[in-house]
């Protein structure tokens, strides 16, 4: 990251997600429920995968790596969330501050482009299934996987670069995590060129991510009404369902948090926006790829010792 804080403001005051004091500890409760259930559930299946030889294929191996992010861009946030709901107060030191807006990037950044790489890997699963093996080989697969992190430090670095430069002079962040569009509302200085940078930097990797699996799946969709069978088209949707509804929900909320003008914005849908975003998707992407995926649930019965129906 780079370095040189010109901000006379040391610490910041996260705001949280509300004011009131008898919904502190029912949401504590309630995050600390689903952090729960977001960490079982992602490091649960990195073991599954792990443990099970018939999932060491390439498309379980971009689902270990999406666990893996959805687990510590969850991690970035949600535990400081909880210390806020606890303390009442809610303290973050400006280096802190930075390096979870750093990590957070990082990990959403990633996040866009795992599920476009996974998508790619589906299309050339259902579109040339004779050259599977050779295209998805263990080194290009890695080698898409390197790219995925490549991605998501190059953007981060840049706008976490930018956000150093800044002077900040209030102290409250109208959020629960230092974000980057709550952060710009604290700057004295003009932030038209960050929000500038940060505008078009969101916009190509959702856009370009987005389009990347939009035409991926357009190619899928073609290629399995060309299949005759029902059960071999129930087959091939079965296979890109659970990957469609988490792509779904990641775009769809990410879409509406970055690439709407500053004026437009609302702290009640960020913070709703956010937390869909944050928590409740990395909650959700364990259950979609385990609950609607008979491989994972085949592995899990076999591992349980108990037979599969």
């Amino acid at each position: 990251m780079a370095t040189g804080n010109h901000s006379p403001v040391t610490e910041f005051i996260l705001a949280g997600l509300t004011e009131r004091p008898d919904l502190q500890l029912p949401l504590f409760l309630l995050f600390l429920g689903v952090f729960v259930v977001t960490a079982t559930g992602n490091l649960g299946l990195i073991t599954l995968i792990g443990l099970s030889a018939p999932l060491h294929t390439p498309m379980y191996f971009f689902l270990t790596n999406l666990s893996f992010i959805d687990l510590c861009y969850s991690s970035v946030t949600t535990p400081k969330m909880l210390a806020g709901f606890m303390a009442g107060t809610n303290s973050i030191s400006y280096p802190t501050c930075m390096a979870q807006l750093y990590f957070f990037l990082i990990f959403v950044i990633a996040e866009c482009y795992t599920l476009t790489v996974m998508a790619y890997d589906r299309y050339v699963a259902i579109c040339h299934p004779l050259l599977y093996g050779t295209i998805m080989s263990p080194w290009a697969c890695s080698m898409l996987v390197a790219g995925v992190y490549a991605m998501g430090l190059i953007g981060s670095t840049i706008e976490i670069s930018l956000m150093l430069r800044l002077t900040y002079c209030k102290l409250l962040v109208p959020h629960y995590f230092c974000d980057i569009l709550p952060l710009l509302k604290l700057s004295c200085s003009h932030t038209e060129g960050v929000e500038m940078v940060v505008f078009l930097l969101a916009g190509f990797n959702i856009v370009s991510t987005g389009l990347t699996v939009l035409v991926s799946y357009t190619f899928i969709l073609a290629n399995v009404l060309q299949i005759r069978s029902t059960e071999g088209r129930s087959k091939a949707f079965g296979t890109c369902s659970s990957h469609m509804v988490a792509v779904g929900l990641f775009y769809g909320s990410t879409a509406f948090m970055y690439l709407k003008p500053s004026s437009a914005s609302s702290l009640a849908r960020e913070n709703v926006a956010s937390v869909f975003y944050t928590t409740v998707i990395p909650m959700l992407n364990p259950l979609i790829y385990s609950l609607r995926n008979r491989e994972v649930k085949v592995s899990l019965l076999k591992i349980l010792g108990r037979k599969p129906v």
